[in-house]
């Protein structure tokens, strides 16, 4: 019994990290639009790169957020929540 609630567990845990790491493609397709749309106003008014450039690095580290939240959820399901949720369970159990 014990055997099946702890591989439960580890299941979660490694499902939700899963889960938790599609969270790193919103990231990586708005950033890539952010960069096409960049480079096409820096096409049309090559005068204005400056602005552009810096508005468009911004917005990406602020997109870029999203998926570093979820590399760190992701890591601790991984390595800290199954120790964790184990102990709770058997404290529980006794």
């Amino acid at each position: 019994m014990l055997e099946l609630a702890i591989g439960i567990i580890l299941g979660g845990c490694a499902l939700g990290a899963g889960m938790a790491m599609i969270a790193g493609i919103g990231p990586g397709i708005g950033e890539g639009n952010a960069v096409a749309k960049a480079c096409e106003a820096i096409g049309r008014q090559p005068e204005s790169k400056g602005d552009v450039t810096t508005t468009m690095l911004m917005g990406c580290a602020i997109a870029e957020t999203t998926g570093l939240y979820a590399l760190v959820i992701a890591i601790l399901l991984l390595f800290f929540a199954p120790g964790h949720f184990v102990n709770i369970l058997i404290n529980a159990l006794g």
